[in-house]
């Protein structure tokens, strides 16, 4: 990609974010307004009265009394300047709330990612170089199995074996209870409680890397190019990072972009059974207790992040293969 296009490809891609964003949070506030129930009944039953008049004061306080267009316009402007309105039942803003937990998910679903596309690519490009050997049978099956099993399950099983029977690694939270730990002895405790919540979440989509990246290397090792390579004597190592491999690597890129997004999702599951502090457990606590605003919250920031991984998956497409063109 020519430099002289990238602020025009940049400043198209943030525009079309944007929109995506906004159609979106439309979508989110009426799918959450369209739910059964009355919110203020639900405050009032949480604080212990339900008189005819609380309901009206709690209506009148949280907009619920304005037409529905109004709490519309006034939700969209409060999240053009970051206030995604006060969560009832935690009494903090939602904001506040989601700034605390997002640091534990993106922890969470970062180590799950880099696990799951490092030992996945690497997997599946063994697969690949000794296609109908054992080995290949071998990580096929292991793929298959990871794809095809709930995460749930596994996160389950992982528990009972390392944490139960072996006890080796802790099962639940993110850091040890009532152990003041400072410096590399808390971060060292942080890895130990991370590492199975990582394993649940990242062995699914390592099968689906393993599989595609050997799929795609199979492909590309048919080509002109690759035989012409050959041909020309290319040592076979060379032309299998620098012609089969990268080649390969596109489908993965797009895959990862997808998948960086579905991360976010996943770790709700993951982060409910593993007790891990991230939002994605916030946005289960928040459905449980009819959390209007933090589910609104919590969506808002997911969907921003995906849009942005799809950005940063465009800006990787031009630099791993010179050949995509991008247009402003």
């Amino acid at each position: 990609m020519e430099l002289s296009r990238l602020p025009g490809f940049l400043a198209a891609r943030i525009v079309k974010a944007a929109l995506v964003v906004l159609a979106i949070v439309v979508c989110n506030f009426f799918l959450i307004h369209a739910a059964p129930g009355d919110p203020a009944s639900i405050i009032a039953g949480q604080s212990g009265a339900a008189d005819a008049k609380f309901l009206e004061q709690l209506r009148a306080q949280f907009g619920l009394d304005q037409p529905l267009y109004v709490q519309l316009w006034v939700y969209l402007k409060g999240v053009l300047t970051l206030d995604l309105g006060f969560s009832h039942r935690q009494q903090a803003s939602v904001a506040g709330l989601i700034l605390d937990r997002l640091p534990a998910t993106l922890l969470l679903t970062g180590a799950a990612f880099v696990f799951a596309i490092v030992l996945g690519v690497t997997l599946g490009a063994m697969a690949a170089r000794r296609v109908g050997t054992w080995r290949d049978s071998a990580i096929t099956v292991v793929a298959l199995t990871f794809y095809a099993t709930p995460l749930f399950w596994v996160g389950l099983m992982l528990v009972l074996l390392f944490s139960v029977w072996l006890e080796w690694l802790p099962s639940f939270g993110m850091a040890s209870v009532g152990v003041d730990l400072h410096g590399l002895a808390y971060a060292w405790d942080v890895f130990q409680h991370l590492i199975l919540p990582a394993l649940t979440l990242g062995l699914f989509y390592l099968a689906v890397y393993a599989r595609l990246t050997r799929a795609t290397m199979l492909e590309v090792a048919d080509q002109d190019f690759v035989k012409t390579a050959r041909a020309k004597g290319v040592p076979e190592g060379r032309i299998l990072r620098r012609h089969i491999l990268r080649n390969a690597m596109l489908p993965v890129i797009t895959f990862a972009g997808i998948q960086a997004g579905q991360l976010i999702g996943g770790s709700i599951l993951v982060e409910t059974v593993f007790a891990w502090p991230g939002i994605g457990r916030l946005a289960f606590e928040a459905l449980l207790a009819r959390d209007y605003q933090v589910m609104m919250g919590v969506f808002f920031c997911t969907s921003v992040m995906v849009v942005l991984f799809n950005l940063v998956t465009d800006l990787l497409y031009a630099v791993i293969d010179p050949r995509v063109e991008v247009a402003s």
